[in-house]
């Protein structure tokens, strides 16, 4: 079985919306403007590149890293893995042809069927609405998350609202960084 990891920047209380620069958000950037910049606190980042056998997206998320991540030298792993993109109104046509491998799972069904395929990690990065669904649906394995100090009250949240039993996390790797961003691991207590 496979392990499906969610990354994520995300705000103290808990947004998720527009971290890189998104248009339509009052406080899109805010990872870039509102944060000194410190390398060493994306080191996770590199990290799971190097890691992952594969990722997966949400329509939102691909649409918007497939425009941009396919030339950058610093995201070029991401390139040569295999990428899924979860969604109900994509077709092929919809699909870059400069990002490398890439298929379209319709249903989280589909999602829970490639995870008992054999291979290496699966990480999900952005995917705010395909984040809540998969945990909900308790098919993510484990969280990346790069905590940011500040508290951006509306936005799109990491976690859904359901009413649903507590789900217990484990934490297994923690950093704090001089410009108050934290790196915390959690693996999914089953």
């Amino acid at each position: 079985m496979r392990t499906l990891i969610s990354s994520a920047f995300v705000s103290l209380d808990g947004v998720v919306e527009a971290p890189g620069g998104e248009p339509g958000y009052r406080n899109s950037g805010w990872t870039f403007k509102d944060v000194e910049f410190l390398p060493e606190a994306y080191e996770i980042k590199g990290r799971e590149q190097k890691e992952a056998a594969a990722m997966l997206l949400g329509r939102v998320s691909y649409e918007a890293f497939s425009a941009v991540w396919p030339g950058m030298a610093e995201f070029a792993d991401y390139k040569v893995m295999p990428k899924y993109v979860v969604s109900t109104t994509m077709g092929e046509g919809d699909l870059v042809s400069d990002w490398g491998e890439t298929t379209i799972l319709r249903s989280l069904d589909e999602v829970a069927a490639l995870k008992e395929t054999e291979g290496g990690p699966i990480i999900m990065a952005g995917s705010a609405t395909l984040n809540r669904a998969l945990s909900d649906a308790g098919l993510i394995d484990r969280y990346h998350l790069l905590v940011f100090p500040l508290l951006l009250g509306a936005g799109k949240r990491l976690f859904s609202d359901t009413d649903k039993d507590a789900q217990k996390l484990k934490l297994v790797e923690h950093e704090a960084y001089a410009n108050g961003i934290q790196k915390n691991v959690f693996d999914v207590v089953r």
